[in-house]
């Protein structure tokens, strides 16, 4: 197989396969099982400087469920909302309904249930210039909301719509009407007259609140509390409130775990009618000290202080890290993922057995080219870390785009090997002779085709040592990222220099070209495999689409490959195929699914990992298995079928009564990019052991059913 012209072509025709910026369709509608939210917008008098223009994310719950205020109380996140917005046009604050006081349990939270919609005002300055090819304002936004009933899922929704500039836009004005209506208003100030100020006097635990200046129609009514500052009261607490004449009063308890002291506190006041106003008191007095707020549990501390402890050591940690780098290499060699570039190596090892010379500078040129790709796929990661984003191994597989162009890239690499076409029938000359002329290259990138079959994986004495590097210096660090490199190089490097190893070799004949073919099938698993994978990010739509890429782009291969007019009458055909699917399709590859569930439905073993979950299972003393995992990493999918699928390992978290966790790490996640990182991980797959009262125990990469079973029987 000619390695070089195989990947400058798959490459070529990836860069027409791959999707379009900007050819998605708008998209102003994200509806879940929980709620349905839109994109609005209000533009009475178009779209011109000066004039008002509003948008607003109008979200529908369903009976049961609601999303958050500002403050969302004891529990619970706001909605935010990212606006991307053409140059001269700026988006203002949520204006933000009267929320409702939702008791659940033994807590309260702020929020909304029904339908609301959430209105921001967009600023239009001379500075903006719509476009000569569209008379319109596009208006993208993402978007990220909590939704609770008894549990709570997290859900996001990415929108796009377009405002014509010189008309109306009007069709929700009623909407608008009903958000502006129930905003809070401010406290009026009475011309000629002097208010006095409205106050919160701290008095021990709690505040003494005086309001004063509110319409007579409100006088004597009793009002509800919300304050905007979150942390700072105890929302479920009980309060007494009661009215002076036109002066309203209240005293209302402190939070314990208060994390706020501020000077001045902006509250909502809102009548049984939900008219709300807005005050903001003056805080008066010294605030009590403020309570250090519970991290994490006291297990994971104690973990954590171990590795702390550990890392002050950083010459023999150092050395011990780079030692399971160069084992986690070497064992890397006999993932799943890896087989079909090692395969594709052996034939060509074979066939150029006799040429000593030869076979050492390409086992030395893939070495190169295995250890420079570890090298640079750890620095983009460490370079991503320090900007700021929360990444870890694998973290290109993350991208649905990578994941299509990987799958794209296969599948040529596929029918290749199955004697579909060779690439010498229809590339020029000057191509098709590359590999005769440049072997080292050749050699050099079929090392950097192994490391990104092999970046799935994460191998034992790998995920402890890559952990470790993430946290040294960036020299340090890439040194640990090479010596990998060179571990997983050296079988190869090996049977390449020892005279030994290569006499094992079958020697070459016939059977090469029907091994060759067979090698084809792997390939094609590991296609099917990064659809599944991309289904898990972009939903079953985008696998849809990515199948009819594929099989779009073999006709344009397999066109490629004739003579005559009906190369370039077929040909032609299969490339405008592929464009046109490109675009109509590109979108529903690179689009992610609406999230999964928080929770699992009633009857399921596995739950949904979420930030906090384990030290509030651990604190009331249950014991818990959290599975770190992705839908790309082939050893947590071996892991999950061989291991945790067990009946005997079911039996024993039955008897354990453990409580089963799956944080799920397909798509980017820093909230468990977090906590691997609290682990000392880097990567997936992590499997851990929580107890109360004992720190976190962490098994290895390759999971055993005795392994497993030995580590829940020590906690019962």
């Amino acid at each position: 197989m000619k390695l070089p012209r195989l990947l400058a072509t798959a490459f070529g025709l990836l860069v027409a396969a791959l999707p379009l910026a900007g050819q998605a369709q708008d998209r102003t509608v994200v509806t879940s099982e929980r709620v349905r939210a839109e994109l609005v917008a209000h533009a009475p008098d178009g779209v011109e400087p000066g004039k008002p223009v509003w948008v607003g994310l109008q979200l529908t719950h369903q009976p049961g469920w609601h999303t958050y205020w500002m403050n969302s109380g004891d529990s619970g996140l706001p909605t935010q909302l990212t606006w991307s917005l053409p140059t001269g046009v700026l988006a203002g604050d949520i204006a933000w309904p009267v929320p409702r006081k939702i008791p659940i349990g033994g807590l309260a939270n702020y929020g909304y249930e029904g339908t609301v919609l959430l209105p921001v005002p967009l600023t239009v300055t001379p500075d903006f210039k719509p476009s000569l090819l569209s008379s319109a304002l596009e208006v993208k936004l993402k978007a990220n909301w909590l939704v609770c009933k008894k549990e709570c899922i997290p859900e996001e929704g990415e929108f796009t719509l377009k405002l014509p500039v010189r008309s109306t836009t009007a069709a929700n004005g009623q909407a608008f009407e009903a958000a502006f209506a129930a905003q809070p208003r401010p406290v009026p100030q009475l011309k000629g007259t002097v208010i006095p100020e409205s106050t919160a006097r701290i008095d021990g635990n709690a505040l003494d609140v005086t309001v004063q200046g509110l319409p007579v129609d409100v006088r004597g009514k009793r009002l509800e509390f919300f304050p905007e500052t979150a942390e700072v009261i105890e929302t479920a607490g009980a309060w007494v409130q009661s009215w002076n004449g036109a002066t309203w009063t209240a005293r209302v308890p402190l939070s314990a775990q208060r994390s706020a002291s501020p000077g001045v506190m902006p509250v909502v006041l809102a009548t049984p009618e939900g008219q709300g106003y807005r005050s903001e008191l003056k805080v008066v007095g010294a605030w009590p000290q403020v309570a250090a707020a519970p991290t994490v549990s006291p297990a994971l501390e104690a973990a954590l202080r171990s590795n702390a402890a550990a890392s002050q050591t950083p010459s023999t940690t150092f050395a011990a890290a780079l030692f399971g780098a160069l084992l986690g290499g070497l064992i890397l060699n006999l993932m799943p993922c890896v087989f079909p570039v090692l395969a594709i190596k052996v034939v060509g090892f074979t066939r150029h057995a006799d040429d000593r010379r030869g076979t050492r500078i390409a086992g030395l040129a893939y070495a190169v080219g295995v250890m420079l790709s570890f090298v640079a796929l750890g620095g983009a990661m460490l370079a991503l870390r320090a900007a700021g984003e929360q990444l870890g191994w694998g973290f290109q597989l993350q991208s649905p785009a990578v994941v299509a162009a990987l799958a794209a890239l296969f599948t040529v690499l596929g029918l290749n090997l199955a004697g579909v076409f060779e690439f010498g029938a229809f590339l020029p000359s000057s191509v098709a002779t590359l590999e005769s002329r440049h072997p080292v290259v050749n050699s050099f990138l079929s090392g950097v085709l192994a490391v990104a079959i092999a970046s799935p994986c994460t191998a034992p004495f790998m995920g402890a040592s890559l952990g470790f590097a993430v946290g040294l210096p960036a020299v340090e660090a890439l040194a640990i990222f090479g010596v990998l490199g060179i571990g997983m190089a050296l079988p190869y490097l090996a049977a390449s220099f020892v005279p030994a190893i290569a006499r094992w070799m079958p020697r070459p004949g016939p059977w090469m070209d029907t091994f060759r073919r067979l090698m084809a099938f792997p390939l094609f698993a590991t296609v099917a495999w990064l659809v599944w994978v991309l289904g898990q990010q972009s939903g079953i739509d985008g696998a849809g689409a990515l199948l009819v890429l594929l099989v779009t782009l073999s006709m344009v291969v397999w066109a490629l490959t004739l003579r005559g007019r009906a190369r370039v009458a077929l040909g032609a055909l299969a490339f405008a195929s592929l464009a046109f699917v490109a675009w109509w399709l590109g979108g529903a590859i690179t689009r992610e699914a609406p999230p999964a569930g928080a929770v699992a439905q009633a009857g399921e073993r596995w739950q949904a990992w979420e930030p906090g979950r384990v030290d509030q299972l651990v604190a009331n003393g249950q014991p818990v298995f959290v599975d770190f995992t992705a839908a790309w990493c082939v050893t947590c999918q071996v892991n999950k079928k061989a291991t945790l699928s067990n009946r005997d390992v079911l039996a024993d978290f039955d008897a354990g009564k453990f409580t089963l966790l799956r944080a799920d790490w397909t798509r980017r996640d820093p909230a468990i990019t977090a906590a691997l990182a609290q682990l000392g991980r880097s990567g997936v797959p992590v499997y851990v052991v929580y107890r109360p009262g004992r720190a976190p125990q962490v098994l290895s990469e390759l999971l055993s059913v005795q392994e497993v079973r030995a580590a829940l029987g020590s906690s019962l």
